[in-house]
């Protein structure tokens, strides 16, 4: 009977640890690519490659939509870089994706002036990586709700990093509990919340809200500092001092972007 009931012990353990693996895989996994670019030139090459080769590939390979994004015009950063969102359902999915593309002859021969581009005419001047988790309360990518058409639209990437990695938990504890809430009662249409995992800034959380135009986006946020909800949260013990550094871009997705 003592046998029995330790068997069962254990059964109901190895349940309930694989129970609590699927919910953690229920998460999405995002790489979040800037390509740092100094002419127009790399510019269009990788316009090019994106559009005509890593795109369709992404398709082919189990990945249904990508997003590529650059500076609005009054952005310090305009024409210097491209943001490539990629959206996986797991990180083995991540890690198979690179090996898929190099074996996809379609991509090679698509992808041709890129891949195989000059060490004196490269396509960029390096690439910064982001690996990020999606939030417990936000687990998967959504393409935005908006309907005007997308080049109106203002695409706001934010990344909050925290002063310790206690802060930061706590950061990330306020999105799940109720941050997240006031941006979609505001209609700011969110394309992903996430915590990074592998990156240059953490510890920080990264999100993605979009927008109808510039003076939506205002108003939004205006809403946003009036809101019942946030003015109750922010003054909360537990929440305070948990952001050192707010890095704001707006953008505006490619006419060739899946969001």
């Amino acid at each position: 009977m003592k046998q029995l009931k330790t068997l069962s012990l254990g059964l109901f353990v190895l349940c309930l640890l694989l129970s609590s693996n699927l919910l953690a895989q229920k998460r999405d996994i995002y790489e979040l690519k800037t390509y740092h670019i100094t002419s127009p030139e790399q510019e269009q090459m990788l316009d090019s490659y994106l559009e005509k080769a890593f795109i369709p590939a992404a398709h082919r390979n189990g990945v249904a939509k990508v997003g590529v994004f650059k500076p609005i015009a009054s952005q310090p950063d305009a024409g210097q870089k491209v943001y490539v969102f990629i959206p996986f359902k797991s990180l083995d999915e991540f890690e198979a994706f690179e090996g898929k593309l190099l074996k996809d002859q379609t991509f090679l021969k698509d992808g041709e002036a890129y891949i195989n581009a000059a060490f004196d005419k490269p396509p960029y001047k390096r690439i910064e990586t982001a690996i990020l988790r999606g939030m417990s309360e936000h687990p998967k990518f959504a393409p935005s709700k908006l309907t005007n058409d997308k080049k109106d639209r203002v695409y706001e990437l934010r990344s909050y990093e925290g002063p310790t990695e206690r802060l930061y938990r706590q950061k990330v504890k306020m999105f799940n509990s109720g941050e997240m809430d006031i941006f979609e009662r505001l209609n700011c249409s969110p394309i992903f919340y996430a915590e990074t995992i592998a990156g240059a800034n953490m510890p920080n959380l990264m999100y993605m809200t979009t927008h109808e135009n510039m003076e939506v986006r205002n108003e939004h946020w205006k809403q946003f500092g009036a809101d019942p909800a946030w003015a109750a949260m922010k003054d909360l013990e537990e929440y305070k001092n948990t952001v050192s550094r707010n890095d704001t871009r707006l953008l505006y997705p490619t006419n060739y972007s899946d969001l």
